[in-house]
């Protein structure tokens, strides 16, 4: 049979382009350039998982032949949906791991049981087929069975143990799979293990693919908080929207399944408050090479999300902490989209009435502070403050409490002196943080301008010879 005849057939399927080649018409989805899958292709064959969606179109009943090409992966799970036993036996012996998925997370056991082939069942559970694993939607082989009426298949299977997955619809479930967000992930790729490290927040280290990723968890409580929801919902506007080298790449997310997730790049090195914290004063030109470099590329960053059209994106929280290290020196603005504001015009913003802000933080921007109008110029406040800390070693006012030197700053329009010595930090360069957090932000350069002053410091730097050496990123 001619493969155009089982592309009509109902599940929608991802194989990969390496191991796959046929003909028919097939339908590419956008997936994260940080996805090993993103060359997948979809294309359809079987009954559906009783989770998906887009499951109730009707198989066509015509007899399946096995088409050229396939990988022995999808052999097996082609062997199921026809329902030969010896075929699928063969398989196996041949050394196919029984427990093998597609990239919807579906086992052989899954499409035996969507089409009620009972031998093939009973062949797959002998040979230890994991009996609860889940799909992509979150169904198990027992839930595809008792939803497509096979009741012989699914007491087979509660005989053994296995156990319908109790399902509970989020506030972003679709009813139509075109609805399907392109970055949905399977959550049975996430590996979410109680001993590993946990970030700031609800944020937790897993492991997707292999690839360790950084996993923020929508809380339990929140899926009634229409507050908590849309708050969600803003942040993954946002990241999808944003791609940049020294931006936190946005992985994925799960929206289909409780508990719905954001997951981003995660770097083992930490971020820059950590970093800072660690390394104190430096000697001084090394102090200013790495305080340069490191302004440069959160520069770059910050522009990019400030130029992002046709809506800027402001931070309202750029702090240390929210800039992150990789293990190849780049870093990375993160937290973005977490502070929800109220677009009073296309340049000028206030903080929503449910915004939550740290008044205590030390590099948040006076207008925040006092909840007035503001526009972009917060965020090169909140630089100039990062800047004077790596130019000093310390955060300003130290050893004040966070809390006080804010209101200093903030309510009495005080900033802390520089004690760096001129012949180790140039005066353009305390002469452009000074422009950052002046109290007027009509004052304040934009991140494209201070890239600008910050080359010609570099320049006239090198050209006075203040460093020789081969320089390199102290983390990389």
């Amino acid at each position: 049979m001619e493969m155009a005849a089982q592309l009509k057939r109902g599940i929608s399927r991802q194989f990969s382009t390496g191991s796959l080649r046929m003909s028919g018409r097939f339908s590419f989805r956008r997936q994260s350039s940080f996805d090993p899958k993103r060359n997948a292709l979809r294309f359809s064959f079987g009954r559906q998982s009783s989770l998906d969606p887009n499951r109730n179109r009707s198989p066509i009943k015509e007899e399946l032949t096995v088409p050229e090409n396939l990988d022995f992966t999808m052999q097996l799970l082609f062997m199921a949906c026809r329902g030969d036993v010896k075929g699928v036996e063969d398989l196996i012996k041949e050394g196919i791991d029984v427990n093998s998925i597609d990239l919807d997370g579906r086992t052989a056991l899954h499409i035996a049981a969507c089409e009620g082939h009972v031998d093939v069942v009973k062949l797959l559970l002998s040979r230890r087929a994991n009996i609860d694993a889940r799909d992509r939607w979150g169904s198990t082989a027992a839930a595809d069975a008792k939803y497509y009426g096979h009741v012989e298949v699914y007491n087979l299977l509660k005989a053994r143990g296995a156990k319908a997955p109790k399902t509970r619809k989020t506030p972003m479930v679709v009813s139509n799979p075109r609805e399907v967000p392109e970055y949905e992930l399977n959550p049975g790729e996430l590996q979410l293990r109680k001993g590993d490290r946990v970030l700031t927040g609800n944020y937790q280290v897993a492991k997707w693919n292999g690839t360790k990723v950084s996993v923020k968890i929508l809380n339990k409580d929140s899926y009634l908080d229409p507050e908590s929801i849309n708050a969600f919902k803003h942040e993954l506007t946002l990241l999808q929207k944003v791609r940049h080298p020294n931006v936190v790449q946005f992985v994925g997310a799960v929206t289909q399944n409780i508990p719905m997730m954001i997951v981003s790049e995660y770097h083992s090195k930490g971020d820059l408050s950590s970093y800072l914290q660690k390394k104190g004063r430096l000697q001084p030109q090394k102090t200013l090479r790495f305080a340069l470099d490191i302004a440069r590329q959160v520069l770059v960053g910050m522009n990019y999300l400030h130029e992002c059209k046709p809506d800027p994106v402001i931070h309202c929280d750029l702090k240390p902490k929210n800039i992150l290290l990789d293990n190849g020196g780049q870093l990375k603005v993160a937290g973005f989209g977490l502070i929800k504001l109220s677009k009073m015009s296309p340049d000028k913003a206030k903080l929503a009435v449910s915004a939550q802000i740290d008044n205590s933080s030390l590099y948040v921007a006076p207008e925040v502070y006092k909840n007035e109008i503001f526009d972009r110029s917060v965020d090169v406040f909140s630089f100039g403050l990062i800047l004077y800390e790596m130019i000093e070693g310390y955060p300003a006012f130290h050893p004040m409490p966070p809390e006080e030197a804010a209101q200093q700053m903030c309510v009495q329009r005080m900033r802390p002196p520089f004690k760096t010595k001129s012949k180790s930090c140039p005066p353009e360069l305390k002469e452009l943080v000074a422009e950052c957090w002046d109290p007027e932000m009509v004052i304040r350069p934009t991140f494209s301008e201070i890239i600008v002053r910050l080359d010609k410091i570099v320049a006239n730097c090198t050209k006075q010879g203040w460093w020789k050496e081969t320089f390199k990123l102290p983390w990389k």
